[in-house]
This record gives C-alpha cells, structure tokens and sequence, in this order.
C-alpha cells in the first residue's frame, strides 16, 4: 500500500475531482450560507440571496486554474471568454438553486446512509481505507471528517435532480422511432444553378449602382467605422528594465545570494522491506510484526547482497516487492516523514534500522542519490540578468507612475513635455473603438481605447488620464484627427460595390432559372439535367451543405418522387427525392440507441425541472451582468 499510495497520487486528485467532487470546482454548497457577503455589485439572485461580481470572479478564477490544469497550452483568451464566464455564472447559479433546496426542504444524508455508500459504491471505494483517504483529503488540503462533509453535501445536491433522471425509462421502440427520425437516408437527384454561371452576362449601369447602393442594407456593409488618429507615449516597466545598469558583481552577488535556486532538488533511491503495523492493531500483533521485522534486518544486515530477494519474498508493500523492494527515485516530500528523515540521514550503500512510520516497520537500502548540487554560475547568469532587469524595471515603473501621471495631466496640450521628461518615443498610430483582431501591444487594450473615446479627448484635443494598459504599461494619448461612423462616396468603392451588385443579381437570376426548373419538374418534366443518383444523410451528407441537407431531410416525402427547391445564397438547388431508405444499423445499434435515447431523456427531464425550480426559487442573472461581459469582448468592426 505505501509503494501504492506514492505512485498513484494522480489518480486519486482525479478519481475525487471526477467522482466525489464535481459541483464543488467552483465555491461549495457551504458558501450558500455566505449569499450575502461582498459589498459589491450584484449579478445574480436566488431565493432572495445575491450573487456577487467578487464571487463570479473568485468562481472564473478557480475554472480558469481548473483548465490550465487539464490544458496548459490552451489561449489565455479562450478560458475568460464571455462564452466561459457566462457557463461559469450558470453553474454557480445551478449550484445555489440546488443548495436552497436543501437547506429548504430540509434534505439530510445521515452517518449510517454515508458510511454505507462509501462501503458499496464502487466509485467510493478508495475512501474504505484510511490512509488513502487521509491521502486524498490532504491533497484537497481537508481533513478526513472535511473530505467527507463534502461528500455529503455533494451528495444531498445530487439528490435533487437524481431522482427525475432515473424516472426518465426509454423503451427499444421510442429509442428508434427517434434515431430512424434523425438518422433517415434519402435517395435523390439535384441540379445545380449557380451564380457564377449567371454573372458573367451582368453589367450594371450608374445609375443601377446608385439606387444599389442608396439601399441601407447595401450601404451599411461598405460603412466605415468610427476611428481616431492619434499620438501616444507608454511608460513601459520592460523597457526601463532594459534601459538599466547590471554589473557582472549584481549578477554574482545575486547568484550567491539565491543560491538554492539554481540548486537541483536531492533526490534519492532506496529499496525498503515493509511489515505491515497498522495504527489499529493490537499491542500483541505489532510486537510480534516487530520481531519478524528485527529477523529480517538481522538477516539482511548478514547478507546485504540478498536484500531484493528477502524483499520479494517478506514484503508486505506488494507494489515494492516484485522490484526487490525498489522505489526508485523520491523526494523528500513523496514520502512519510519518518521513512523520509531516514533515508534523507543515510550513506549510499547503508541499511537502516528499523523505521516506524504509519504502515508500519520498513528496512531501507539506500541505493543512490542524485541532486542537490547547484547549476555553474555561467549557465544560469543570462536567467540572472534577465530576472534582475525585471525587478528594476519594475522598481523604477512604481517610482516614475504617478510623475508621468501627474505630466500627462498638468500640461495636457501635448505629450512633448512628458516624452521629454521621461525619454520617451511619441508613437502614432489609427485606431478604432474597439481592438483590432491584429491589434497588438497596449493599441489592443480596452482600456486604453476607451480613453481615447471619451469626449474631453475627441473634442478638446487633450491628452488622456495615464492609463494601465496591464503588463506594468501606463499610457498617455491624444487624439490628433477623428473621423466619425460614415459612408464612403460612391466612386471611391465603385469596383467593390459593382462586384457586390453583380454577386446579388447572379444569385436572384440563379434562383429564378432554379424555381422555373422546379415548377417544370412538378409538371411531368423530363430528368434531364439532374445529377446521378446518390443517398444522403445526416451521418452521410455527401456533397450537400448543412443548410441544404436540413431542407431535404425536412421535405415532405410521403407521396415521391417529391421535389424541392433549396436556396443557399449563391447557389439554387432543385432536388428530386427518390426513396427513403432506412437509417444504417452500422451506426448504431439497438442497445446503444436505447441508452444514448435514455440518457437524452433524462437530461431533458433534468433540464425541465431544474427551470421549475430556478423558477420557483427565483433564480435570475442579470442581464447587464452579460452585457457587459459581452461587450468587454467584443471584437472590433
């Protein structure tokens, strides 16, 4: 079991977070009692209690260390995205409404129905023993008594909706009436009218153009969006980094300073014999493990060289034994203290006494050591240089800030005085109100672009507030022309509105040459023209694009052949529909459809009942909540 435990110390933070603790990754059930804390904004309610910004934030917080965890080379953009911070909301709603249901309705899980779970459920049976429990719950940084006071919480919220889940009973016959509804082939014939073929033959007039383009939805596509000319300093902490003095001393004195830093973490390889002792054996039982531990570090000590085959046969550490009792290299933190306080004080090639830890008696050999000597000075004093430039950029960012602050603001005309004082470039650049998807550096921040948009400086030409651009970057800019929302004149888009124009009319033509097609093929007429025969499905789309599949699939089909018409913007597609033909059993069978059927059903059934409950508890977001997430976000025109 102790070789067990160090080895598996991932899967047991996976089994719990998978199976014990899956509506706790955000704030608990426990913070259902703290609904009113936090001064700050609300965005959400239940059951009368507010859901704070502070407590969104801390709940995005944890999901976003949560994903970095399971993705480490996921985009920091993704994780916060209005997208994840609006399912984070949600849960957390989720979570509150499911939380004051207990605490309403009374629901309690007693020791005895706790203890018996964790005693027949298979998902639960790593907590049947004490020292993988202990194990678990303090890498969850709780007690056993705290691991398990969660789990009863987890447990009464599941309690809630489990029981209209499992009330969800699908039968063979619905699950295929409902996959051969979704998964139905038809076998058809179509014909193509395409725009491209048309638009040759189009040539508009100036005046067709003109009346084009006076159409607002036609202008507003070749609209151009509000934008600002503008000159901007940045005060940036990078910069006055690489700007400073570093010494070859600093860079000696540093190293020697934080020597332990470029020192490798010592570990070491021991080979161990275990006599099982737990903590709850009888006097008797321990002394006698104690003796047969005695006998095997006398024979070990008389034969060092037989130490891997006494392992194999004597040890109770099964992981360890049929290594010879190898546990290859460890830290000091992998294991127990007492076994890590031994072998940590022993020489290479020695064999301990007898160490008592909490699994009972072990016998070490210590076999190797490795680490513990610190990297050449040489080989880490780039890392040295780099790191100390940050720390005085960063120092002489925190002296300057307020001074550049108070320069910006005082002689607000112009940025001369404050790129004079602080050596700085005075940098131009165009910008719209929102950044740009090639935006870069402190022209993609919000914030920065929000302070350039603000009425003092459009119209009264001043230079704005020092802004936090994030990165240790303030910035000062001033706007130098701006250019309101407009449409251009004519002339200077005629080719692109001329290739709008022409794009529009083929596809009207097209349209116009398929429905004449299809009116003819309602009629009796002939085949000629439609494509070879080939079946479609949802599973099997073949050359059919999502939109135009749907539309086939939708079409009436009890009286065939039956014909319909599908416009998919620059192409018009007339399509004869042959045959239906059963959903291919390959994919899927009739057990799976009937479990895949079950388990949408009891989702549905969840989902309906947790809005009456939302409903009943009056569980709401506000909507400026959202809005302004969405707008904070929101890419630019």
């Amino acid at each position: 079991m102790f070789d067990f435990v160090r080895k598996h110390t991932r899967l047991f933070q996976f089994l719990l977070l998978i199976l014990i603790l899956p509506s706790f990754v955000l704030l608990g059930v426990e913070g259902y009692s703290r609904f009113m804390d936090g001064s700050n904004a609300t965005v959400a309610s239940v059951d009368g209690h507010k859901i704070t910004q502070a407590e969104w934030d801390q709940a995005q917080r944890v999901q976003v260390d949560r994903m970095r965890q399971q993705m480490p080379q996921a985009d920091a953009k993704l994780l916060d995205s209005p997208e994840v911070r609006k399912e984070v909301l949600e849960s957390l709603l989720r979570e509150r409404v499911l939380a004051a249901v207990v605490a309403n309705e009374h629901r309690a899980i007693s020791d005895d129905q706790l203890l018996n779970l964790i005693a027949t459920d298979p998902q639960l049976a790593p907590l049947r023993n004490p020292e993988v429990a202990k194990q678990i719950a303090a890498q969850q940084g709780l007690s056993v008594d705290g691991l398990l006071q969660r789990l009863r919480q987890d447990l009464q919220t599941q309690g809630v909706l489990a029981p209209v889940a499992q009330s969800a009973v699908a039968t063979e016959t619905n699950a295929t009436l409902a996959f051969d509804a979704l998964l139905q082939q038809r076998e058809l014939q179509f014909q193509v009218f395409s725009a491209k073929d048309f638009s040759a033959t189009l040539k508009p007039t100036d005046a067709e153009l003109e009346a084009y383009y006076k159409d607002p939805k036609v202008a507003a596509k070749f609209q151009l969006p509000e934008s600002a000319d503008i000159e901007y300093v940045v005060l940036d902490a990078a910069a006055l980094g690489k700007a400073a003095t570093v010494t070859e001393a600093d860079l000696k004195a540093f190293y020697d300073t934080n020597i332990k830093m470029y020192t490798a973490a010592e570990e070491r390889r021991a080979s161990h014999i275990l006599v099982k002792a737990g903590e709850d054996m009888s006097a008797a039982d321990k002394a006698k493990a104690k003796a047969k531990a005695e006998q095997l570090l006398a024979e070990v000590r008389k034969n060092p060289a037989s130490f891997a085959e006494v392992a194999k046969k004597n040890s109770d550490d099964p992981g360890s034994a049929q290594n010879g009792g190898d546990l290859d290299f460890f830290g000091r933190e992998a294991m127990v203290k007492p076994f890590a306080d031994a072998a940590f004080s022993m020489k290479k090639g020695e064999i301990s006494n007898l160490v008592e830890s909490p699994f009972g008696f072990h016998i070490i050999e210590l076999t190797d050591v490795r680490g513990g000597q610190a990297r050449p000075f040489e080989t880490v004093k780039a890392d040295i240089e780099a790191q100390l430039r940050k720390q005085l950029g960063q120092k002489r960012f925190s002296e300057m800030s307020e001074e550049f602050n108070n320069t910006v603001y005082e002689q607000s005309d112009s940025l001369k005085p404050v790129a004079d004082k602080f050596k700085l470039t005075i940098q131009k650049a165009t910008v719209l109100r929102k950044p740009g998807a090639d935006a870069t550096g402190v022209l993609a921040s919000q914030k920065v672009l929000d302070a350039v948009f603000t009425n003092d400086a459009l119209n009264n030409k001043r230079n704005t507030e020092a802004t936090d651009a994030g990165n240790n970057q303030l910035v000062s800019a001033r706007v130098l022309k701006h250019l309101p929302s407009r449409s251009p004149a004519l002339a200077d888009v005629k080719p692109a509105v001329t290739a709008a124009w022409v794009q529009d009319n083929a596809a009207k033509a097209a349209a116009k040459a398929g429905q004449a097609r299809l009116a003819e093929l309602q009629k009796g007429g002939d085949a000629k023209g439609l494509g070879d025969a080939l079946t479609v499905s949802r599973a099997k789309p073949g050359p059919l694009s999502p939109k135009a599949l749907d539309q086939v699939l939708r079409a009436d089909a009890t009286k065939l052949p039956a014909y319909v018409g599908v416009d998919v913007g620059d192409t018009y597609l007339v399509v004869r529909i042959d045959k239906l033909v059963p959903r291919d059993p390959a994919l899927i069978d009739a057990a799976r459809a009937k479990d895949q059927y079950a388990r949408a059903w009891a989702m549905a059934e969840m989902a309906s009942y947790y809005n009456v409950l939302k409903a009943e508890y009056k569980a709401t977001i506000k909507p400026s909540a959202l809005k302004a997430t969405a707008a904070a976000s929101a890419p630019s025109n």
